[in-house]
């Protein structure tokens, strides 16, 4: 796909037969983000219970030319302080080649009309890196902003 091309982008729900690339996309921005290697087996493990349970969350593709190019994950937190659900963005990732074409801001836009089309969804949040400057510019663009918070974690390790 050229960059000079205009290829229509589809944004959907992801289905099963996604699961490896999006299993390649999180080792992959693991990788970019944080420097960090993710055990294969495992992520795709944690990939595929989302498509078992949805009440883990639901993920988004981009795909193009029958190629996917992009996804998000949608995970759910409750607020008792607001009575209501927050939508998570996680494991955002565009491959490289396909960046700068507009696909996280479609991604964001779909999650934005599902959550605000979805009764007790009061928001929209995400976590990123600290020193990841691009995506907060981009994130900012979008409307969002931050919140103010640091994300703090106790990290709980199970073989298996």
């Amino acid at each position: 796909m050229p960059n000079s091309t205009k290829v229509e982008i589809l944004i959907r729900p992801a289905r099963a037969e996604d699961a490896g690339d999006i299993a390649r996309f999180n080792v992959a921005m693991a990788q970019e983000t944080e420097g960090k290697a993710l055990d294969p087996a495992r992520l795709r493990a944690g990939v595929d219970a989302v498509f078992a349970d949805s009440r883990h969350g639901f993920y988004l593709v981009a795909e193009a030319d029958g190629a996917n190019v992009g996804c998000l994950m949608i995970t759910y937190e409750w607020s008792d302080w607001r009575n209501g659900q927050w939508w998570w963005l996680q494991s955002v990732y565009v491959p490289e080649k396909f960046r700068r074409r507009g696909i996280f801001r479609m991604l964001h836009a779909e999650a934005e009309r599902r959550a605000r089309a979805t009764p007790g969804v009061i928001g929209l949040r995400l976590y990123v890196e600290r020193e990841n400057f691009n995506a907060q510019s981009t994130y900012t663009r979008l409307g969002m902003h931050d919140s103010g918070y640091r994300l703090y974690e106790t990290e709980f390790v199970h073989e298996g």
